[in-house]
């Protein structure tokens, strides 16, 4: 099965220094894809994710803002992140890595509901988790938000990684309420 048909991922990540030395990993082998998962609680990634990751391991997304109906600590409109943790261990921010996804579960106490996969502005006090509750460890995880500050609140955000991807904006805010702009030729 293709993931992410028809995606523009044309400049949808910006590789700064920053980026490269915090977020992003060599492509992973299916070795360690398989140790990353056994290292995160036995969750296995979604698919849709290994693919991602096989083209561009990590970093920070240009699209970063995704829009909400439900507002959330962050706004009543949209969340925003900051990177996705590419698969591996050696950067800081990968999902193995010293501020990965047992990071926040461990050290903030963050629920184990799976995977946190994606670290917001807020600078820990909310984050994105791959959701596998109703679906077990090796089933296909929704997104959701998950609000430190709102007792570790949860809401819904997309139904699959790929929706989640697909349906990042780059957010354009002028006085009044913001503008989203779609990627040319998503929508």
């Amino acid at each position: 099965m293709g993931y992410f048909e028809g995606f523009d991922s044309t400049g949808f990540w910006e590789d700064s220094a920053y980026a490269l030395d915090h977020y992003v990993e060599g492509p992973p082998s299916p070795e360690q894809v398989a140790a990353l998962e056994k290292d995160i609680g036995g969750y296995r990634l979604p698919a849709s994710y290994i693919a991602l990751m096989r083209a561009h391991n990590g970093g920070i997304p240009s699209r970063d803002c995704f829009p909400m109906t439900e507002p959330t600590s962050w706004d009543e409109d949209h969340i925003a992140i900051n990177g996705i943790m590419g698969i591996g261990s050696t950067k800081p921010n990968s999902l193995g890595g010293e501020f990965g996804s047992r990071f926040w579960i461990d050290m903030w106490e963050y629920p184990d509901i799976g995977v946190y996969f994606a670290d917001t502005p807020s600078a820990g006090h909310d984050m994105l988790a791959l959701d596998y509750r109703a679906c077990g460890k090796d089933g296909e995880p929704s997104v959701v938000h998950v609000d430190q500050e709102g007792d570790f609140a949860v809401t819904p955000v997309a139904e699959t990684f790929e929706a989640f991807i697909e349906g990042l904006v780059e957010a354009s805010v002028s006085p009044g309420a913001p503008s989203w702009r779609r990627p040319k030729g998503t929508g």
